[in-house]
């Protein structure tokens, strides 16, 4: 802090011993800082929190700080007993938080970590001490550009390698984990971020090209795209961090003569319109192999990179690689947990004068494989055959279970001419020992036509949500019959059975407790929900039933797979 950076103390009623304590508490102080009172009053000020406030001290002081400055990711007012940093205040305690929304004096939100101690100030009496730090990007106009040119000083060094790590690793998206890294890179480092990854298929993709234009950051999409193939043998700068070699300077002058591959051409390219002068180019190297390469260019900024700032580049780099490494793996997890789910679950049999669906959404985390499941295949009796069920847990063995529980359950369905409840008594004798399910819940059920309008439904209920049917005019009622104790239990007995009749027009519909469970809600609340979506639906074709249905009902913060079985008795003789 400079000499005249001093710290604004609130006036008339704040005593001169008090105002020369507070002062010099706050000159110490790099980072955004205030004191308030007891009550949150804005007592003292120091220069970097008017700076990021965007603020002078006399729109500060005096005033409630929760009033001026607490608001919400919207920028609406965060109510008091909301309040986080309020509470902090009112505590007593030290407390920090990564991140608070502040109302910067022209209405733009600053996203700031913040740090909230108590200040005993003796005699003078006990005050709070708020710390704040913006977020990487948040600074207002023109703070990063008063550092352009100046290499950051050790504490900074540490702070945005610190910062880069907490963001990087709290992301599996890649697109996500790309967009903070050039946010924390661009204008801190450079003017420009160029990210070149390699797909796994040895490609070359230009996946991102950000400049910091007017405080904001700019993706030129014309620049971004397919690049030639990496060359085995170039020296360019590019080319040998994308084959893992060391961390490099450049400059547009290297890409002058003639080219020695596409990529070069490619490069000469970028330096010609973006007008970078000087560039540090670093591998982005993985656990097992390069993922490709970071390029930070300068263009406004007079100053050229020099070999003390690759050692930081290289750290930036190291970070990305384990973090893009981490998002890679999680992506190939969840294809291989979509595909495996996916060829798990059946095709459903064409029944005449029947129509049928089904759908099956994988979790959020959904490199865990589900155990949810459905089926419906036809009967060596002619009747149609449909069950629906969840073995419990979320993994490879769950999806094992659930597999070798259907296949039994078809042999057996097939090869026993018997109710619903002693097929599933049979399957329970062998689920544990065979298909080694600790737990699983499931419906089986058998459909044939009753007359020439009606269908006849059979089932056994294990442990699973009941069923629920839709008439033609939108009134709903769930099978609650025929409900029984979960597989899995090893306390073997006799299975009750349920029978209704399915009118002309009707809905009958299967699914997995994913569809109504919701944390903070009842189960009951999640059924209700279900039933009034399912009855405004009740005329829509089936397939646009289903889906409206599992978009309407299905919870936000769901964090479980779904499974729905529908089917529809036609309206008429069709």
């Amino acid at each position: 802090m400079t000499a005249a950076e001093v710290p604004e103390v609130a006036g008339e009623d704040v005593s001169s011993e008090l105002r020369q304590s507070l002062g010099d508490v706050l000159a110490a102080l790099g980072a955004g800082a205030c004191v308030t009172d007891e009550s949150g009053r804005i007592l003292a000020v120091n220069p970097p929190a008017e700076r990021l406030l965007g603020r002078p001290a006399r729109e500060l002081l005096g005033r409630d700080a929760h009033d001026l400055l607490h608001r919400n990711r919207h920028g609406a007012a965060v109510s008091r007993t909301e309040c986080a940093m309020r509470r902090a205040i009112l505590s007593g305690r030290t407390v920090q938080e990564s991140l608070m929304w502040l109302e910067r004096g022209d209405g733009t939100l600053l996203p700031a970590s913040w740090l909230i101690t108590p200040y005993d100030g003796g005699d003078l009496g006990e005050y709070t001490l708020v710390l704040f730090h913006g977020h990487a990007g948040s600074d207002p106009p023109g703070t990063e550009a008063a550092r352009t040119g100046e290499p950051l000083t050790e504490l900074e060094r540490l702070s945005l390698l610190a910062e880069l790590t907490t963001q990087l690793t709290s992301t599996l998206d890649i697109d996500e984990a790309l967009r903070r890294l050039t946010a924390l890179v661009v204008p801190r480092l450079a003017d420009w971020a160029v990210i070149d990854l390699i797909t796994e298929r040895d490609e070359v993709w230009r996946t991102a090209v950000v400049r910091s234009q007017n405080g904001t950051l700019v993706n030129r999409e014309d620049l971004q795209g397919p690049m030639p193939p990496v060359p085995e043998a170039s020296g360019m700068p590019l080319s040998r961090a994308l084959r893992g070699a060391a961390s490099a300077l450049a400059g547009p002058e290297i890409y002058q003569g003639a080219p020695d591959s596409g990529i070069a051409v490619e490069q000469r390219r970028l330096f010609s319109v973006t007008g970078i002068h000087s560039a540090a180019i670093a591998p982005i190297r993985g656990v097992r192999e390069v993922l490709g390469a970071l390029t930070l260019g300068r263009s406004e900024r007079p100053g050229a990179f020099t070999a003390t700032d690759l050692p930081l580049l290289e750290d930036i780099t190291r970070r990305a690689g384990l973090a893009l490494d981490n998002a890679r793996l999680y992506q190939q997890q969840r294809q291989v947990a979509e595909t495996m789910q996916r060829h798990l679950l059946p095709q459903l049999p064409r029944v005449p004068r029947l129509e049928m669906t089904a759908r099956y959404l994988s979790a959020p985390d959904a490199s865990q494989v589900g155990g949810d499941w459905y089926d419906a295949f036809t009967l060596a009796d002619g009747a149609t055959a449909l069950a629906i069920g969840d073995v419990v847990g979320h993994d490879l063995d769950a999806a094992a279970g659930m597999a070798q529980l259907r296949n039994m359950l078809r042999a057996y369905a097939w090869a026993e001419q018997k109710p619903p409840s002693k097929i599933v008594e049979r399957l329970e004798q062998a689920a544990v020992q065979v298909a080694e399910v600790s737990m699983a819940t499931m419906i089986f059920a058998r459909i044939t036509p009753a007359d020439a309008a009606c269908w006849e439904l059979t089932w056994t209920n294990a442990g699973h949500p009941p069923p629920l049917l839709v008439t033609y005019e939108g009134v709903t009622r769930y099978l609650t019959e025929g409900h029984d104790i979960l597989l899995g239990t090893q306390t073997l007995h006799a299975r009750p059975d349920a029978s209704t009749l399915l009118p002309p027009g009707a809905t009958l519909l299967f699914y997995t407790d994913g569809l109504i469970e919701a944390h903070g809600r009842s189960l009951d609340d999640g059924l209700a929900r279900l039933s009034r979506h399912a009855a405004s639906l009740a005329h829509r074709p089936l397939d646009s039933f289903t889906d409206q249905l599992l978009a309407r009902t299905r919870p936000a913060d769901n964090d479980d797979d779904v499974a729905i079985l529908a089917l529809r008795i036609p309206a008429g003789d069709d």
